[in-house]
């Protein structure tokens, strides 16, 4: 049975759409592929700047993207590894 995602699996989600976006994801792209509404984008591109797993950038015309920092990419790699030890478990 899956239930609603965890802040962390959220984050895990908006950090992998970025990354596969070539690491570069406009907000609009990562709203709805994440499946989250304008106000959540908000909170959580937020809380991923403050926490620095992402960095934004502008072009000339003001228009935002995303991309992975090395921290960044270091947390999908731990995440992975962590739902890798708990499926081992069968705790996932």
């Amino acid at each position: 049975m899956s239930g609603k995602r965890g802040r962390i699996a959220i984050m895990n989600d908006m950090l992998e759409i970025i990354r596969n976006k070539n690491n570069k994801a406009k907000p609009t792209n990562i709203m709805y592929k994440a499946n989250l509404s304008h106000e959540m984008l908000i909170e959580y591109i937020t809380e991923l700047m403050q926490k620095k797993f992402i960095i934004e950038t502008k072009d000339k015309e003001g228009r935002r993207t995303y991309s992975l920092t090395d921290k960044g990419y270091k947390f999908l790699t731990d995440y992975k590894q962590m739902q890798g030890f708990l499926a081992s478990y069968d705790l996932n």
